[in-house]
């Protein structure tokens, strides 16, 4: 028998569809949420009690059961900030030194001799009006845009498209800048942009699983050296309060602290 609750001001049935638990919504919407696998199950027996340093936490997040794909290695850090404080905030963008083992699709606003250094550098597309244009359209076939101050004007049109997904260009994030084919050999390489959450905690992507342990650790002291060089002067106490890391599908381990 199903069992009824209220979530808000939305009707919830709650039953049981073959062995998963399906979330029915009184507009006749279906959102089936799957036990986890067994895979995964093996994985959690598996989990250390206890923090361990970098090394052989990454032995531990490796020695999990494997998948059929190369898993993304994420990284979480608890920071001892109050993310309510315009002056806490931390933001910022890192190249990794052995990369994030994906290339990213790479568009660049820019005009004039600009746009050929940009293709050169290896965006996948560049130019201006046009550009903006067909972004405008619908066009979303890219991971990220970069710009050249001058375009920023154009490319303002876009915040709302752009925007909700994560690829509009801003100063702040290092994706606008005179230099077009700097900005576009970095992120297509897999330079990462980061910025804190409301919970005063910062995810990133820090390789694959398929890296050597060494490579891993490399990316990770990389990234947890540039959140310390980007310390607020405000934020009091242990700034770096967790760190854990995790496959795109493993629970996490979690790594000690200095």
């Amino acid at each position: 028998m199903a069992r009824k609750m209220v979530d808000k001001s939305e009707e919830v049935k709650l039953v049981k569809v073959a062995g998963a638990e399906e979330k029915r919504t009184s507009g006749g919407n279906r959102r089936v949420r799957q036990r986890p696998s067994r895979r995964f199950n093996e994985a959690v027996k598996a989990v250390p009690t206890q923090p361990l340093n970098l090394e052989d936490g990454i032995k531990a997040l490796q020695a999990f059961p494997a998948t059929k794909f190369d898993q993304t290695v994420e990284l979480v850090v608890r920071l001892g900030i109050d993310p309510k404080q315009q002056d806490q905030m931390v933001r910022g963008s890192v190249s990794l030194p052995k990369g994030i083992g994906k290339a990213k699709r790479v568009i660049a606003f820019c005009q004039d001799e600009n746009i050929e250094k940009a293709k050169a550098a290896g965006a996948s597309e560049a130019g201006g009006d046009d550009l903006v244009k067909r972004v405008q359209g619908g066009w979303m076939d890219f991971d990220l845009a970069v710009a050249t101050p001058d375009m920023m004007p154009k490319v303002g049109r876009l915040g709302r498209v752009l925007g909700p997904v994560g690829k509009m260009p801003s100063p702040k994030a290092g994706t606008v800048g005179p230099d077009v084919e700097k900005m576009v050999t970095e992120y297509s390489a897999g330079k990462v942009n980061f910025r804190n959450d409301a919970g005063g905690n910062i995810h990133t992507v820090v390789g694959r699983m398929g890296f050597t342990g060494e490579d891993l650790a490399t990316n990770i002291e990389a990234f947890i050296g540039e959140l310390h060089r980007l310390r607020p002067s405000a934020a009091k106490g242990q700034y770096v309060k967790r760190v854990c890391i995790s496959g795109t599908m493993t629970p996490s381990v979690e790594l000690s602290v200095r």
